[in-house]
């Protein structure tokens, strides 16, 4: 795609909805988009977050910079519009239940260690609200259901959720976005033994 075919959206699509009925300028807008997609989840993937730019992302969609900017504002909400994240909870069902919030912490644990992605994803979620969005999404779709097989009360399964969301999160925040020194310290069997009995209370345990 040549650097002229990416500025069409911004001249053609009025004449479109002037009742010329031409599908192409949405076309090319669609295309345009899918390229700086395409090519942001490339950059992503082979630099990370940090050292990925905006200049070498629309430099790999072979358009300006000026249209990434257009269509997703600035690097957090390209991210926030690429990035995919399945958080491959354990089957709690196939757990003792009094066991869940062990299995939690560990199962997060693990992944904040191994994955630089969920870290990035923090970051962003923190600073722009197209990924506070995408981090709501992504703990709504796949901690909820977690916490509504093993929650005693249907109706507090949203609040029971997001309360595990405080433990989880902010081990990540503290432990590998502020770096905070005894939270780095921290062997992974001891973050597990401090934080797993209070995700299980909240998971588990009556209505205070």
């Amino acid at each position: 795609m040549n650097h002229g075919t990416a500025q069409t959206p911004d001249t053609t699509t009025t004449g479109s909805s002037s009742g010329s009925g031409d599908p192409a300028p949405a076309r090319r807008s669609d295309a345009t988009r899918a390229a700086i997609l395409e090519a942001a989840r490339d950059r992503f993937a082979t630099d990370g977050y940090e050292r990925a730019t905006i200049r070498s992302i629309a430099r790999d969609a072979r358009i300006d910079p000026s249209m990434v900017m257009r269509y997703f504002g600035n690097k957090e909400g390209l991210f926030a519009a690429v990035v995919s994240v399945d958080l491959r909870l354990p089957d709690v069902g196939a757990l003792p239940r009094e066991d869940v919030g062990r299995a939690l912490v560990t199962h997060f644990l693990a992944m904040w260690e191994e994955n630089e992605v969920l870290t990035a994803l923090l970051r962003v979620g923190a600073t722009s609200q197209a990924g506070a969005e995408r981090v709501q999404g992504v703990f709504r779709d796949q901690l909820l259901p977690v916490a509504r097989a093993v929650c005693p009360d249907a109706e507090q399964v949203p609040a029971r959720a997001a309360l595990c969301a405080t433990q989880l999160l902010g081990l990540a925040l503290t432990r590998y976005v502020l770096r905070l020194p005894p939270a780095v310290a921290l062997r992974p069997e001891e973050v597990v033994a401090w934080l797993a009995p209070t995700v299980q209370r909240y998971l588990t345990a009556a209505h205070p």
